[in-house]
């Protein structure tokens, strides 16, 4: 027996700790286990140096020829990118390190080995990284981006949760159009035409008026033909409904509720924004009241910055950019024309040619992160809506049921989750914000 390969078998005799890489700071001067892969690596003739990853974070591990068996030092030294591995050692504090600590590696065995890894570090075109989509989000940035969405995800939900609102599952499929009849899914529920769910708003009505605070949180669809920057066919929103409430209050809990989302973000995802390289300063000012601006005085704004904008339209992507150039937060559009807004918003008593409604923009140029409103909660008048559009009166029967039972004033909202991921990541497109986006020309992976 060689002299390094006793000090191994010394090193050895001490059992190695599990751990994970977003705890190893608990570990400091210990031995342990770490089960994962290679991310990457890089030698100098005398010292390999790995880069480990877990799933919870990467640490770099530095395994010295002389202190391990040569065979295991040859095999760590010709492993390819994203080979599966085990690997012990002790974990030491590094400053120098992004994470604080390294690992001195003893021991290393290959699960499996990999020698043709797709997604090198080179630049890649985002068509091919598209299509190893299954893979592409092992990379740091991309790792940092979803583990940001988990927590604006747990975020969401620990804020209606600990506020006393009711998870009230909404269905995929329906009967009926939510945001109009243009831009749906269409499939068959055996003999029935179904439609995928473009929201669970009227589902989550019924829930409001049967507990007071409800949410649902889902997938939702739509089939609108657009390329830009913001949109997907297939996104996930968190949607709460409250019965007793006027847009007022409907606004001021959007507010608290973002600005919560945002600082528990900032507090728990130090790491991840710095890899994504985020100017953490912007969403620092992230906090209420958010300015509020009436539909009308955001058209003088367009006007002023030389738009030809008609009063009456719904704001395009591109009016929302312009407007956000006003703002260093969120704000308020509200009291948008009722013609351009859904059928179920209430009209504002005051100009009845005005809903009840807003939505919340994202600074920065991101735009519409949060539609809401108040509900119109008179069976007449809603009755006259669903005429008004032409929408089957039978399909609604069960939603005009809620005005005639115990109906009260009541509102919600709906936030985008990939909208919400893009502004808080400061992300060019949408499709980095969802582990596989649907596209309007990609459904693949």
């Amino acid at each position: 027996m060689t002299k390094s390969d006793q000090v191994v078998e010394e090193k050895c005799l001490e059992p190695a700790l599990p751990a994970t890489i977003q705890d190893i700071a608990k570990f400091e001067g210990k031995r342990v286990e770490i089960k994962g892969w290679l991310y990457n690596k890089r030698s100098s003739g005398r010292i390999n140096f790995l880069q480990i990853r877990d799933g919870s974070g990467i640490i770099q591990g530095v395994m010295v020829k002389k202190e391990v068996p040569i065979e295991t030092f040859k095999e760590a030294k010709k492993l390819g990118q994203e080979s599966a591995i085990i690997v012990t050692g002790t974990v030491r504090a590094d400053e120098r390190a992004d994470i604080g600590y390294e690992l001195s590696v003893d021991n290393l065995v290959v699960i499996s080995e990999t020698d043709d890894y797709p997604i090198t570090p080179k630049d890649h075109g985002t068509d091919f990284l598209l299509d190893h989509r299954h893979l592409w989000f092992r990379s740091k940035r991309q790792h940092a981006i979803m583990r940001v969405r988990s927590e604006i995800i747990n975020a969401c939900r620990d804020y209606f949760n600990d506020r006393g609102y009711i998870l009230f599952d909404s269905p995929i499929l329906t009967p009926s159009a939510c945001e109009g009849t243009s831009n749906l899914f269409g499939t068959k529920y055996f003999d029935e035409d179904a439609y995928l769910t473009q929201s669970g708003q009227l589902y989550v009505e019924a829930g409001a008026l049967a507990f007071g605070k409800v949410y649902c949180f889902g997938p939702t669809f739509r089939a609108e033909k657009s390329r830009t920057r913001r949109h997907l066919m297939e996104f996930w929103m968190i949607e709460p409904e409250i019965a007793y409430i006027n847009l007022e209050e409907n606004m001021e809990i959007q507010e608290d509720f973002v600005e919560y989302v945002v600082q528990r973000v900032l507090s728990k995802m130090k790491i991840e924004l710095k890899i994504i390289e985020r100017d953490i300063s912007k969403l620092e000012k992230v906090k209420k009241p958010f300015p509020r601006v009436q539909y009308d005085e955001a058209v003088e704004i367009l006007k002023k910055k030389g738009v030809d904008f008609t009063w009456g339209d719904d704001f395009g992507a591109e009016h929302e950019t312009i407007l956000t150039e006003e703002f260093d937060r969120p704000f308020f559009v509200h009291r948008y024309p009722a013609e351009a807004k859904a059928f179920y918003m209430k009209r504002d008593p005051e100009r009845l040619e005005l809903a009840l409604c807003s939505d919340m923009l994202a600074p920065e140029g991101y735009g519409e992160i949060i539609g809401g409103g108040q509900r119109e909660d008179d069976y007449d008048e809603l009755l006259k809506r669903v005429r008004e559009h032409e929408l089957p009166e039978d399909a609604y029967r069960w939603y005009l049921d809620l005005r005639k039972y115990g109906s009260v004033p009541h509102g919600g909202f709906g936030l985008g989750i990939e909208r919400t991921v893009a502004w808080v990541c400061g992300l060019h497109h949408v499709r980095e914000t969802i582990p596989f986006p649907r596209m309007l020309n990609r459904m693949y992976p």
